[in-house]
């Protein structure tokens, strides 16, 4: 049986791996930690999780670039494909779910790109709807898989201001869930004028402040 110190060694070797965008040593440690039955879950959520908010927080203080951050995500996926198999199905079942667009009119999607790596790494499931995307399609989405959190973003002035539109088709339809805004032309007091209940001034922000939406929300 594996020590608790060997299991935070391989753990804290696979958080390095992600943060130093080493996707072989990522691949190589996930096999190990199956190898010496590590619970995948917990490697996942410690290690990769772990270490992709920290390359958040690098984003946020402009240490990191949007090179270094595929990069990172490149590692975090090559560690995914080899422990995301063997979480167990009751732990996937916790998941909480969002669905991410960028608005029609605006074929911007870089930034949303980023966001999906972001949430999928925190062990959210993930529905990206892709770029250009009709607003009926946020609403029918929604209503089709109940996610906890819509995610629109808009990369110009013009699209952007589809999205009180989009907010209002989605509440008419579900007045529960949680609805966030970003992109560069978007602010806080944009985003609330337009009655969203949060926003994201860029991709590491973006999962915590998913969950302190629906914190607020669910108190």
């Amino acid at each position: 049986m594996v020590t608790i110190e060997r299991k935070n060694e391989l753990i804290l070797q696979l958080f390095n791996a992600v943060v130093s965008m080493d996707e072989v040593q990522a691949a190589k440690i996930s096999q190990v930690v199956l190898d010496e039955k590590i619970d995948a879950y917990e490697a996942v959520s410690k290690g990769l999780s772990a270490a992709m908010e920290k390359v958040g927080e690098l984003y946020s203080n402009n240490e990191y670039f949007v090179p270094e951050l595929l990069l990172c995500s490149d590692a975090l996926y090559a560690g995914l494909a080899i422990l995301r198999p063997f979480i167990k199905v009751g732990e996937m079942q916790t998941k909480r779910q969002i669905i991410i667009g960028t608005v029609e009119g605006d074929i911007h999607d870089i930034g949303k790109n980023l966001v999906k790596i972001m949430f999928e790494a925190a062990g959210w499931i993930v529905h990206d709807l892709g770029r250009d995307v009709p607003l009926s399609m946020f609403v029918e989405e929604q209503k089709r898989l109940k996610a906890d959190v819509i995610g629109l973003s808009a990369l110009m002035t013009t699209s952007m201001m589809a999205m009180p539109k989009a907010i209002k088709m989605i509440r008419e339809q579900d007045t529960g869930v949680a609805i966030m805004l970003g992109g560069a032309p978007l602010t806080l007091d944009i985003a609330k004028s337009y009655g969203a209940n949060g926003y994201a001034h860029s991709a590491g922000d973006a999962v915590r402040e998913a969950n302190a939406m629906l914190s607020r929300i669910r108190k």
